[in-house]
Parts: C-alpha cells; sequence; structure tokens
C-alpha cells in the first residue's frame, strides 16, 4: 500500500478489503454483492436509480477545507464549561475519546448529548473499581464537581453533628468553579 492509499480514510476505516468480501461471498455462496443485495433486499424498497454523489475526497483534502471554512470563525471569550483548560490532545484520545459518536449520542432524556456519554463513562470507572478491589459493588454515581462537593458537605455535616453541638461551618476555597460554590 503507498504512501497516497493511506490518505483515504474510507480504505482505512470504512468496510472490508475485497480480499475479505470475496471469502464472505465464498462462505455465504453469493457470486457478487448484486447478487447478495437482490436476494437480501425486496425490490419493493429499493431505490430504482443510484444515488448522484459527488466524488470522495481524501481525509487530507477534507481537514483542509474544514479547515479553511474553520478559519472563518470569529474567537469570543467563552464561558462555557469553566474547568476546560485548552491543551494539546493526542489524536488517538482524539479519535476514540473525543470524536467518539458513542460518547455523546442522545439516548437518554434528560442532558441528552452529554450525558450518555458522562454515565458510560461513569459505568467503566465503576467496572474499573469493582475489578482492582475485587468488590462485588461499587460506586460511582456523581455526575459532576458540584454534586460530589455538596454530597462531601452532607456527609462531614451528618457526622460532625453525631460528635459536637450542631454549629459548624463550612469554609470554601474562593478559587472554586462558581456553580460549585452555589450548589
Amino acid at each position: 500500500m503507498s504512501s497516497m492509499d493511506l490518505d483515504w480514510f474510507k480504505d482505512r476505516h470504512i468496510g472490508p478489503s475485497s480480499r475479505d468480501v470475496e471469502h464472505m461471498l465464498a462462505v455465504i455462496q453469493a457470486s457478487t454483492l448484486d447478487s447478495l443485495v437482490n436476494e437480501a433486499i425486496p425490490e419493493a424498497i429499493r431505490l430504482p436509480h443510484s444515488l448522484q454523489l459527488s466524488p470522495a475526497e481524501s481525509e487530507s483534502d477534507f481537514l483542509d477545507r474544514m479547515r479553511q471554512i474553520g478559519n472563518r470563525n470569529e474567537e469570543w471569550r467563552s464561558f462555557i464549561g469553566q474547568g476546560y483548560y485548552d491543551c494539546v490532545t493526542p489524536s488517538v484520545i482524539l479519535r476514540n475519546v473525543i470524536e467518539n459518536p458513542s460518547w455523546y449520542t442522545p439516548y437518554t432524556p434528560y442532558q441528552a448529548e452529554v450525558a450518555q456519554g458522562r454515565l458510560e463513562g461513569l459505568l467503566n470507572f465503576q467496572t474499573m473499581v469493582q475489578d482492582l478491589t475485587a468488590m462485588d459493588v461499587a460506586n460511582a454515581s456523581l455526575l459532576d464537581e458540584a454534586t460530589a462537593a455538596a454530597e462531601a458537605m452532607t456527609l462531614a455535616h451528618r457526622v460532625s453533628s453525631r460528635n459536637r453541638n450542631n454549629s459548624f461551618r463550612f469554609v470554601i476555597a474562593s478559587n472554586c468553579f462558581q456553580q460549585t460554590i452555589e450548589v
């Protein structure tokens, strides 16, 4: 495979190789992919014509085009996130985590795009803790820093109220995120 071939995203990431297709067709005893489609998909639901698609472009051409479009954006101060810091993210993390749609697919009724990935991350963490500690049960229910802080303060309040005369204060650092302080 030449270096030019590596530039085609579809060849590296989409579908089986021609050798794999030949093997698959032999195993299922179909002569061609078209004959397989004809056997598997009823004619009544197939399009009567080919799709009118523009020619494919290489991954680098696509990225160049997207950069040109992105360069038209104006940079403004963003107040979203408070806690997200600009950094260099390795491409393996970008492709497998940040750009992986399974982390933000909308399958939950609340904060749909983000919540699913967050819940999946919590499940993965919880499972890892179970594996590492050999415990039957592990918990990772806190969705964010503010909720974690509130639960920690509630626990401290309950423990302190058993041992003292119910007069206590919480001291919160002024450089905590505002949403954490508010919760």
